[in-house]
């Protein structure tokens, strides 16, 4: 038995009537629906995260050394100020170099801002391992 093609591909299948449910006619999309909707989702998400972040993120703890004074072999007094929020507290980590570069000293200092004071005065002698040539301020967190 040999077999015959009847059927000539047309390129869309042909399938008997009520054998597979009903078919959906093709339609026309809406991609600028879709679009526009994802958009909207994206500019609600974006709009939140700012929100959120403004209500809860961490503010700039920002070090500023306003002089570095009393240098002598084994010291610096190192005196910065702190960005901070209202009667809030920082961590700042100070440090000293000698001329060739080299870190002679290092330290953790706390910071607390009397309330109603955002920016505190802070003034600190930092012990060395040999003499500075400066006294600077790498970077704060919230304490």
């Amino acid at each position: 038995m040999t077999e015959t093609h009847a059927t000539t591909s047309t390129g869309a299948p042909v399938f008997p009537p009520g054998r597979y449910g009903r078919r959906r006619e093709p339609g026309r999309r809406r991609p600028k629906l879709v679009a526009l909707l994802l958009a909207l989702v994206i500019a609600a998400g974006v709009g939140l995260a700012v929100r959120l972040y403004q209500q809860y993120g961490d503010p700039t703890y920002d070090g500023q050394v306003l002089e570095y004074s009393g240098i002598t072999d084994s010291q610096v007094v190192i005196e910065f100020r702190v960005n901070v929020p209202d009667g809030g507290a920082a961590m700042c980590v100070v440090r000293a170099r000698s001329r060739d570069g080299a870190e002679v000293g290092k330290a953790e200092v706390r910071v607390d801002a009397p309330p109603g004071e955002t920016r505190p005065v802070t003034r600190y002698v930092l012990a060395t391992t040999g003499r500075p040539i400066n006294g600077e301020v790498v970077r704060c967190r919230a304490a």
